[in-house]
């Protein structure tokens, strides 16, 4: 692995994309402690700790990066982007507008993609308001003697809501140019970055645990659950695909045998980040609403704690019904079956057409159903850890998923800029 390393830092292309990737990362960590403009930092303190007990906005604030807790420029993190790109995916299916324009090709899609970025701008400006006004009732309720935003008055909270509301679109422009010059996608290397940066507080919170069962066996578990992610976001069913031969013009095609690759996992990780945004709604509404005070508003943020079973078992039926969701919409075995039968090619013992898609859409609903559980389960076992052993260690099996996945996705993504000159890659 080191000399493939090596090997892509000899080629200058490829050097010149790690170190812009690394480059933009570095200005994003950089961006979230820096603070927006009209906040007193004697204040964040107190907000800080605040925020340290309660639980949703310290889940939001491991994706921001620690940005939120600082009330920085990069405060909201990437996650309006996200549930906009969310919004947008689901109402291609009820849209029948959206629907066509998914499927105009690059046109089409860039439509959506400006729709997308519409839809981000006014989710970050709602989302920064609620929060501006959220931490400073927590500030009052600390009884701190400075305040969050002295003078407080319309023309500072329009000027922090605007400051916030830019970073987030400074975040989705940065997260573009790492898709199109740097290696890897840009978005999930953005909440890649945020996460990791999370690690070092994650290891003191496991180190000073005091249970020693859970200090000596974290580590063993840990490794237990990479090594079964990686071994289902890599697992396949290959089914075989035959090509008759074939004649175009005065050539006759050669045919051959290949095979047609279903992932256990079709879905990747989309499934439990459009879980985690879902369930993350009703206590961050009940947060904005109940501004710290006792009502119907905060017994639901409570209801819906990241650390609850009510939240856990949603979150898990959600992962299960976008697993299939989403599988749907990124496979159309009707499609795939169409297209088999244009070139010739067949399965083995089924006939081409209908059949082939029957026989396709019977194959993934098996596949999917074992994913969907591997994923829910995956997202649900640090919360159980955390009830059973009373462990502060808030990586989540959502940040888990997310890491690895981004992991593998960017590494198979230099594995192919190493190939296309001879290099090998990190998987055999």
């Amino acid at each position: 692995m080191i000399a493939t390393i090596l090997g892509a830092f000899r080629i200058g292309e490829i050097r010149n994309k790690i170190l812009f990737t690394a480059g933009i990362l570095a200005l994003y960590r950089l961006g979230t402690h820096i603070p927006a403009p009209g906040i007193s930092q004697a204040a964040v303190s107190q907000i800080q700790n605040s925020l340290s007990g309660n639980n949703i906005l310290g889940l939001l604030n491991l994706f921001s990066g620690g940005g939120l807790g600082r009330i920085a420029l990069f405060a909201l993190g990437i996650m309006p982007y996200i549930t906009a790109s969310i919004i947008l995916q689901l109402l291609q299916v009820v849209v029948p507008s959206l629907e066509k324009l998914s499927k105009e090709g690059e046109v089409g899609q860039a439509r959506i993609t400006q729709y997308t970025r519409y839809l981000t701008v006014a989710l970050a400006f709602a989302q920064a308001i609620g929060y501006v006004f959220l931490f400073r009732s927590f500030q009052k309720s600390a009884g701190a003697g400075q305040n969050l935003i002295p003078n407080f008055n319309l023309a500072k909270v329009f000027i922090i809501v605007i400051s916030l509301t830019a970073g987030t679109v400074l975040l989705m422009w940065m997260g573009e140019l790492i898709t199109q010059r740097g290696i890897g996608n840009g978005i999930s290397l953005l909440i890649f970055a945020s996460i990791v940066s999370r690690i070092p507080s994650g290891v003191s919170s496991w180190w000073n645990n005091p249970n020693q069962v859970f200090k000596v066996t974290m580590p063993f578990i840990a490794l237990a659950v990479v090594a079964a992610i990686v071994f289902v976001q890599e697992g396949q069913r290959r089914i075989p695909i035959q090509y008759a031969k074939r004649v175009i013009g005065r050539r006759m095609t050669q045919g051959g045998q290949t095979y047609l690759p279903l992932r256990v996992n079709m879905a990747g990780v989309i499934p439990v980040i459009f879980a985690a945004s879902v369930m993350a709604i009703p206590p961050t509404v009940g947060q904005l609403i109940g501004q710290n005070r006792r009502g119907f508003a905060t017994d639901l943020a409570t209801f819906f704690s990241p650390q609850s079973w009510h939240y856990v078992l949603g979150e898990a039926i959600l992962i299960v019904l976008f697993t299939y969701f989403y599988t749907a919409v990124t496979f159309n075995p009707v499609d795939q079956a169409d297209n088999l039968k244009k070139y010739g090619g067949f399965i083995p013992g089924v006939r081409p057409g209908r059949p082939t898609a029957e026989f396709l859409d019977r194959i993934l609903a098996r596949l999917t159903f074992p994913g969907a559980l591997f994923l829910a389960a995956i997202a649900a076992l640090p919360t159980l850890l955390i009830s059973q052993t009373g462990a502060n260690f808030f990586f989540g099996g959502t940040s888990i998923l997310i890491v690895i996945g981004v992991a593998l996705d960017t590494m198979k993504q230099l594995e192919a800029q190493l190939m296309m000159r001879n290099y090998e890659g990190f998987l055999k």
